[in-house]
């Protein structure tokens, strides 16, 4: 349904009904008199819009025609067009909306977008797939002479049926319909599924369409009405710049210059400092990746097995090697820089060296790789790594075991044993004394290198860790997880350092640059996040604190505790939610009636000093009292009451300690006896009393503050009742003097008249379906 508000009153006057599924999109075209809506099958409804001004009687003021036009018809319409309305007339209309017609589109899914351009004259739509469907809207003067065309032909076709003359001149109906004023244009087929477009129509009848499509790309067509058969030719497209995928590698530079990113169809070299693409350049599928020292080459594995070696200044692949029966899922340069590690699916670890080797489409020699090594174990390969003097190689297995060997003789050294699913990613410290395991457990273990212990379990992530590399020279990590975030951890005294957030999805991968001081990141929100270290000083227990708010935030927002016992969960009548700016509020309070407290024992002790001296002794002001403008203490309580929320009054009294509640029942007895804020303070009472029953009816010394609360609260509320009378008697005095006067019927009076009408309506249907 689609509904009709006005912005003045705010409320809904029309609900226009009439499809069969939600409704996904509308448009208004021809100068907002035809309203298009989409909805999930595949038919386009058009609507026409007739506004007040175009149906009333200029010639009679408006005061007096709606007033007769509602007070001296019968007006016996239906709703037509499945539209929702009463039995009023045209002229108690603020627009009335008709159905025109349908157009039925080609495509079968739901419409996702639904827009015109800014002349109004071509309408446009896509669902979920990579189509555009163009309509054409006439003009009054197009339709027009259609018009005259289509009773030309009518004619004649009428005068050979009749047999008569050209002379004599027959009367022919010819009809308009929807689909003559709104004809199809063509299709636009894009190169990836449509997220969204605009349209631009020329003057000339030249009309542009730019498209945002699913893969990250910026696509713009052109068709232009002197082309044969109307066909759309794409005449540009915005292709650099980000991935068309998600990035499943990243790796910095040795000088932190250039940051190397790899996705399913492309490599990409970004300026750090400039965040500019430099190079581009085509691969497989990439799942890991590094620089080769000097920074001149890439290597990257791929998915389908193969190790391709990349030249950064041509941009053109240098060596492709089949290095793996499955994916590559690993690699790790060596410390001294000579070779590297591999790490696959098929079960395999294997050792590979730089090597000069002649080129023979040049006269100089380029980089090639040779395998020199291999290890062969029992299960998958899931993450490799070497360990700082290159004495120690650490390989974790899809057994959810990490397994360390000897780089020499490749002979077994230590398994590091306790997640409970695999490791997906590890790292080893710049000293080598710590390895630190991140697992789809959500967990991160720190191990030592030297005898295998592990040192702390650390509940990590709310999902898969994904990634984890040690800041150089440092014990402090990162890790990287599915639950978007970013976190950084102290390896030495094993407590959380902080949280970095900002993606949108599940983070694949991160880097830190060899200075410690950048940190890049990917995610399957298709975007790449560089975040830089400052020289702000971290305070942990400013951001512990600030953790733990937000888990309580978080907690108390998942609570469904009933706030009085035996209370079911549909009888929890709050609006709010418990919240940490409710506990404030209640910590407010407490702080308050703690002073009233306060100040109430020393008013005391300064009346017995006062009369054990025999004159008046000055009484010390408190400063927060001062503050407020030397009020009193039962003032400044009142003041804390008003200054909560009235959404969170009720949460905030619910958290109050029942120490805090006769001293509270005691002032709010002051306050509503002295006739102000009589209304919210009336709420906190009864809510005091609900949810404090048993107590306080247990409790013989709160009996008499009951009772006179009993009083006062009977007697103040009875006075707010006679109040709100005598002011509604008076409105309804001024809205009969303003009636008399202008003629004019109130909108409440309006709606009256409307369903008395309505119910004379159905009272005589259903005696003619008696009589019948």
């Amino acid at each position: 349904m689609v509904k009709w508000w006005d912005l003045d009153t705010q409320h809904c006057f029309r609900t226009t009904v009439g499809h069969r599924t939600e409704v996904w999109g509308l448009v208004l075209v021809s100068e907002e008199k035809r309203l298009i809506t989409g909805a999930s099958d595949s038919e386009l409804r058009a609507w026409d819009i007739a506004y007040l001004q175009e149906i009333e009687d200029l010639g009679e003021p408006e005061p007096k025609k709606i007033k007769g036009s509602s007070a001296g018809k019968q007006d016996t319409r239906e709703a037509e067009g499945g539209i929702i309305e009463g039995d009023e007339a045209p002229e108690d209309r603020i627009l009335t909306c008709t159905k025109a017609g349908s157009l039925m589109r080609e495509g079968r899914d739901r419409v996702v977008n639904l827009a015109a351009d800014k002349t109004g004259r071509i309408l446009a739509c896509h669902g979920n797939d990579s189509v555009l469907e163009l309509f054409y809207i006439l003009s009054k003067e197009e339709m027009q002479k259609k018009m005259e065309k289509k009773m030309k032909r009518a004619r004649k076709k009428a005068r050979l049926n009749s047999g008569k003359g050209e002379e004599e001149d027959l009367e022919v109906k010819v009809e308009m319909t929807l689909q003559d004023e709104i004809q199809r244009v063509t299709n636009i087929k894009t190169s990836a599924k449509i997220k969204s477009f605009d349209l631009i129509h020329s003057p000339q009848g030249e009309l542009k369409a730019v498209f945002l499509l699913q893969n990250n790309l910026i696509e713009l067509y052109s068709l232009s009405p002197l082309t044969p058969a109307l066909q759309p030719v794409r005449t540009s497209r915005v292709t650099l710049g980000g991935h068309r995928s998600d990035v499943r590698t990243l790796s910095f530079s040795s000088d932190n210059m250039a940051v190397l990113s790899a996705a399913a169809d492309s490599i990409k070299v970004w300026n750090r400092s400039t965040l500019q693409c430099i190079r581009t350049m085509a691969c497989d599928y990439a799942l890991c990746s590094f620089f080769v020292p000097g920074d001149r080459q890439v290597v990257i594995g791929t998915k389908t097995g193969k190790l391709q070696l990349c030249d950064l200044a041509s941009g053109t692949l240098l060596e492709m090697v089949d290095a793996h029966n499955g994916a590559v899922w690993s690699v790790s340069l060596s410390p001294d820089q000579r070779g590297f590690v591999t790490g696959g699916a098929d079960k395999a670890v294997k050792f590979w060296d730089f090597e000069l080797v002649k080129d023979e489409n040049s006269p100089q020699k380029r980089l090639s790789v040779t395998q020199t090594r291999a290890l062969q174990l029992e299960e998958d390969v899931l993450c490799v790594r070497y360990s700082p003097d290159q004495k120690l190689v650490a390989v974790s297995l899809l057994d959810c075991t990490v397994k360390v060997f000897y780089v020499d003789t490749l002979k077994f050294f230590l398994s590091l044993y306790g997640h409970k699913l695999p490791v997906i990613c590890m790292d080893i410290s710049y000293d080598g004394a710590l390895i630190a395991t991140g697992s789809a457990d959500r967990s991160v273990k720190i191990w030592g290198l030297d005898f295998g212990d592990c040192h702390k379990s650390l509940f990590a992530h709310d999902d898969s860790v994904m990634y984890l590399q040690f800041v150089p020279k440092t014990h402090l990590f990162f890790t990287s997880g599915k639950d978007r975030k970013i976190k950084q951890w102290d390896a030495d005294r094993f407590e959380h350092v902080q949280t970095l957030e900002g993606h949108h999805q599940e983070i694949w991968c991160l880097a830190v640059s060899p200075s410690g001081d950048y940190v890049v990141s990917s995610s399957h929100d298709k975007s790449l996040r560089l975040w830089e270290r400052t020289r702000e000083p971290l305070i942990l227990e400013d951001e512990r604190e600030l953790q733990r708010e937000a888990e309580y935030e978080e907690s108390v927002a998942k609570e469904g505790q009933p706030a009085v016992p035996g209370e079911t969960q549909g009888e929890n009548y709050f609006t709010g939610k418990k919240t940490i700016e409710t506990v404030k509020a209640a910590e407010r309070i407490m702080e308050a009636v703690e002073l009233y407290r306060e100040e109430t024992a020393k008013m005391k002790e300064h009346k017995a000093i006062c009369k054990a001296a025999g004159k008046e002794v000055p009484l010390p002001t408190n400063p927060i009292l001062m503050a407020y403008g030397n009020i009193s203490p039962s003032a400044y309580v009142l003041e804390i009451f008003k200054g909560i929320k009235s959404s969170e009054l009720e949460e905030s009294l619910l958290v109050l300690p029942f120490s805090y509640v006769p001293d509270v029942l005691s002032l709010l007895q002051e306050f509503i006896q002295l006739g102000s804020d009589v209304e919210p303070l009336c709420k906190g009472l009864f809510f005091l009393l609900r949810i404090h029953f048993g107590q306080i009816t247990s409790n013989q010394m709160l009996v008499p503050l009951i009772e006179k609360l009993k009083e006062t609260t009977i007697s103040k509320v009875r006075q707010v009742r006679d109040v709100i009378g005598f002011n509604i008697a008076g409105l309804e005095f001024l809205k009969r003097e303003c009636e008399a006067k202008s003629e004019v019927m109130f909108y409440a009076d309006a709606t009256s008249h409307l369903e008395e009408k309505k119910r004379k309506r159905r009272k005589r249907e259903k005696l003619i379906l008696t009589l019948t």
